[in-house]
């Protein structure tokens, strides 16, 4: 398996909404997102990275099928509520870069992908000036129907790449479960950390 790892900015990120919002719908259907999303939500959710200086999206690719991608942007160009449980915590967000998400298609795991989707991002962040990063997680309950046996946290893998949990920390942001009807909001653990060759 041959995969190519592309940071995309400007016209390059635009031209790959499209496959990024198939990619979303398919992964984040499944544990622990349970995302029940839409073409037409995805569309206008990732349109805004357009039109954001900074912000970049990396792609994985097999031939020219995207089979996994990774989003970031400074962190006050993030929605008010992820840009506030930070500024409660005395945080400045102009000094963040947001990684905001990573999917990958199944068959892809385990292959030095994730890392190389960090990689990316915190040299792209680095680039434009920031010392930090960040990102959320989702909170499930151990006892959820939906939680698969075996599952096994990611952790261990962000603890190794240098991030921490942000004490009190949490983003709350609602979505559509694969077994509701309606939206209900979602608590996130905020984990951050400094850039390479910072830490």
């Amino acid at each position: 398996m041959t995969v190519e790892i592309k940071a995309l900015t400007e016209e390059h990120l635009v031209r790959a909404l499209p496959e990024l919002a198939r990619l979303r719908i398919s992964v984040f259907r499944d544990w622990p997102y349970l995302y029940d999303g839409t073409a037409d939500y995805e569309q206008k959710y990732l349109a805004r990275y357009a039109g954001i200086e900074g912000a970049v999206i990396v792609g994985a690719y097999d031939g020219d099928l995207l089979v996994g991608a990774a989003t970031g942007m400074p962190l006050d160009e993030e929605v008010p509520e992820f840009r506030q449980p930070f500024e409660d915590a005395g945080l400045n967000p102009s000094g963040i870069f947001y990684l905001a998400e990573s999917v990958l298609a199944p068959g892809y795991r385990g292959t030095g992908i994730g890392h190389a989707f960090f990689d990316k991002r915190e040299a792209h962040a680095r680039r434009f000036g920031f010392e930090r990063a960040a990102f959320c997680s989702v909170i499930r309950p151990q006892d959820h129907p939906l939680r698969p046996a075996g599952y096994r946290s990611l952790d261990p893998f962000w603890t190794k790449r240098g991030y921490r949990p942000l004490p009190d920390g949490i983003v709350h942001f609602p979505w559509k479960d694969v077994d509701r009807e309606t939206e209900t909001e979602k608590p996130l653990q905020i984990w951050m950390g400094l850039l390479p060759g910072l830490r």
